[in-house]
């Protein structure tokens, strides 16, 4: 009488050696997962200690904790009151924010859904104005300001920003846009819709997450902007980058002072990135899958 033996899969070997690559990977990405936040974790670790604590070599992980950065950031600070930088870099970011999304719309519409002649060179012609080093036109924006009253103006700073971040918006937009069905855009049409009701009644609720994804990003690279805010703002216009570099004087680098004003900056964005993550996830996945 033969005993059932429990027969194995011909590709288990295969199977394994996925299993172990699987893991590997996951490993991996925990590797450069926690190796991205640690610099994020000991900036607000830091920002906690004491000036003296902070300056150590090494940095100490057992010094008391202390609000005293926190008090002298929102106090006199090292540059003064931040509140203004903070509402320049808020209203600069936002207004620029809105401009590039009502723009950068009908544009994507022209490309994407009712496309123009030469469509694809339209968006070449966008994406090569990214490749110009931003430096490269510093200087020629510079003497317009000058010869214009507008250096220290922080409308100057919106017109930049929304033309730095308009055409990187017609490329999210466009490719949103171009999974819209056709059939709904003639519908609106026969019913007599024109065409800003096309964009605002029937186009934008079925790429609200797109939108929502691209109305994040152009703010991200709003806020973070430091080299345009650098040159042209002294005193009223000064956005909350420039006002980190505040904190880095003839008398040294106060780093608990500048982890903490890091930290009070650096939180509207993560803000803002953790409400809007699923709409995030969604708009960077729209146009993903033809």
């Amino acid at each position: 009488m033969s005993i059932p033996t429990e027969s194995v899969p011909p590709n288990a070997p295969a199977l394994v050696r996925g299993r172990r690559r699987g893991a590997a990977l996951t490993l991996l990405t925990w590797v450069v997962g926690v190796l991205f936040v640690l610099p994020m974790v000991w900036m607000v670790l830091t920002s906690f200690h004491s000036e003296p604590d902070a300056a150590t070599s090494p940095p100490s992980l057992a010094a008391p904790l202390t609000l005293d950065a926190y008090r002298q950031f929102f106090g006199s600070g090292g540059g003064g009151s931040p509140w203004p930088p903070l509402l320049n870099s808020l209203w600069a970011s936002t207004a620029s924010t809105l401009l590039v999304l009502v723009l950068a719309l009908p544009a994507a519409y022209a490309l994407s859904l009712r496309r123009v002649k030469k469509w694809t060179d339209v968006l070449f012609f966008f994406l090569s104005t990214k490749m110009l080093p931003v430096v490269a036109g510093l200087l020629p924006i510079f003497l317009f300001a000058k010869n214009t009253g507008l250096l220290d103006n922080i409308w100057l700073l919106v017109l930049l920003y929304t033309s730095m971040n308009l055409p990187i918006a017609v490329w999210m937009l466009q490719s949103f846009l171009a999974d819209v069905p056709d059939s709904l855009i003639e519908a609106a049409q026969i019913d007599g819709a024109r065409l800003p009701a096309v964009l605002t009644r029937v186009v934008a609720p079925v790429v609200g997450p797109g939108i929502a994804a691209t109305a994040l990003i152009c703010f991200i690279f709003s806020w973070n902007e430091l080299l345009f805010a650098r040159v042209l703002t002294a005193v009223v216009a000064q956005t909350a980058p420039v006002f980190l570099t505040t904190f880095v004087t003839s008398q040294g680098l106060f780093l608990a002072q500048l982890c903490a004003a890091s930290v009070v900056i650096s939180l509207p964005v993560l803000v803002a990135g953790f409400a809007a993550q699923d709409k995030l996830v969604q708009g960077l996945s729209l146009g993903a899958v033809k």
